[in-house]
């Protein structure tokens, strides 16, 4: 027997067939007065449940939705199997579902309704990509959901910008609205920033030029004040301090030099693999008589930049020579030679530092140290027309020559006019 005969046959309480009602908390109430013949009471039981299932369910489903959509990648192509999250935020809930090829996705049996809220997400490779919020799933037909990740690449950089068209503009939410006023405001004011920061910097170079180096050093200090993140500024600064505490004396000769290695140190934490920065630093620390330091700066830059070696331990030795350090310079320029044998300028100063240590012999011949000749005849070999070509070819000739001398004891002298008067 069907249920619709079962139903048919035991209609109608007066019939003394079964009596259907629903309480007020919308269940199924059977009253088993009436079972047709050869049933058992068992069995009329069960099929009265299951007439209560079916129209149970059937309420339920009726409350279910279902959400629709299309994922194009910012290539502009559908992406496939992305992975679409769906939680729902005003209860627990987790659900999830992948694209196909065309990069469309789809998802029933969603807890439907106003008082619903979901959180849709996309995610590529484990990475989140896009985000919808606050959705709420009808009745009836799918709510169709899409991520257009290409469309909002372009939303994205036009908000930042501050150049969102009228079409843009109509598809933005009350808080994206608020997010470009935000963007328009900060880029004006970065606008402003970047301008003020290129007319500080170029003043201070223009003053660089023509050697005012207390305004260059104004305007850089300036320029770090609008922007301390830039290595440029602080290099530049650091080179005005330099070249302005070649003008002073004494104590306000060491604060500057004190100034300038400070300002290196910022460069230096922003850039800390420039080799010139490092050299740059080195030649202060040696002005300032911080040699160790010096040297130590000096063997990171040649580190970081082993071409160039030999001019950087020449620097130095130049530096050491210039403050009247000039054994330590010495040093420096065999240094240079070491690591650069090809580098001329080294050469000729460590010949000059060598010669400094000459003297005079019996035949009046100048006796210069071992390596003196030697070092000269390098740089002319790699430099036959450097600009200190001439100096040491003159060099070279005075080492072969005797220096005649003519001493005349006072005394004797003396002697001599007394015997005279006699």
């Amino acid at each position: 027997m069907r249920i619709s005969d079962l139903w048919r046959a035991g209609s109608g309480a007066a019939a003394g067939g079964p009596e259907f009602c629903i309480s007020s908390g919308g269940r199924f109430v059977v009253s088993l007065q009436w079972r047709p013949p050869n049933m058992s009471r068992n069995v009329l039981r069960v099929l009265l449940c299951a007439i209560a299932f079916l129209l149970g369910n059937a309420a339920a489903w009726a409350q279910m939705g279902s959400i629709t959509g299309k994922v194009i990648g910012e290539d502009g192509k559908p992406v496939q199997n992305a992975v679409v999250k769906i939680v729902r935020t005003d209860i627990k809930g987790n659900y999830e579902t992948k694209t196909n090829r065309r990069g469309e996705y789809f998802h029933a049996g969603l807890p439907a309704g106003r008082a619903t809220r979901y959180t849709i997400s996309v995610e590529i490779g484990g990475q989140v990509v896009d985000t919808v919020e606050n959705v709420s799933v009808p009745l009836g037909e799918p709510l169709a959901v899409d991520f257009d990740l290409a469309a909002r690449k372009k939303q994205k950089e036009a908000l930042a910008a501050g150049q969102l068209t009228e079409e843009q503009m109509r598809g933005l939410s009350a808080e994206q609205r608020e997010q470009l006023e935000r963007a328009v405001k900060d880029r004006a004011a970065q606008l402003a920033r970047n301008k003020a920061l290129s007319d500080a910097f170029n003043a201070g170079m223009e003053a660089m030029k023509v050697k005012q180096f207390q305004v260059a050093a104004e305007q850089f200090a300036k320029a770090a004040e609008i922007d301390p993140k830039q290595n440029a500024v602080w290099g530049q600064l650091a080179e005005a301090y330099s070249e302005l505490a070649q003008q002073k004396t004494g104590q306000e000769q060491a604060d500057l030099l004190n100034k300038s290695i400070e300002a290196y140190q910022k460069a230096l934490e922003l850039k800390p693999d420039d080799a010139a920065y490092h050299n740059n630093y080195a030649l202060v620390l040696a002005r300032a008589k911080r040699l160790d330091e010096a040297r130590a700066e000096l063997e990171r830059a040649a580190q970081l930049d082993p071409q160039n070696s030999g001019k950087y331990y020449y620097n130095l030795g130049a530096a050491l020579m210039n403050t009247g350090q000039t054994e330590a310079a010495g040093e420096a320029f065999k240094k240079a030679i070491s690591v650069s044998p090809d580098y001329a300028p080294a050469h000729f100063q460590y010949g000059l530092y060598l010669l400094g240590k000459a003297q005079i012999g019996p035949d009046g011949k100048i006796m210069p140290p071992d390596g003196t000749r030697e070092a000269l005849l390098t740089y002319l070999k790699l430099d036959p027309n450097g600009a200190n070509a001439q100096q040491a070819k003159d060099i070279l000739a005075s080492l072969e020559t005797a220096i005649e001398t003519q001493y005349v004891n006072p005394d004797a002298k003396k002697q001599t006019q007394t015997k005279k008067k006699k």
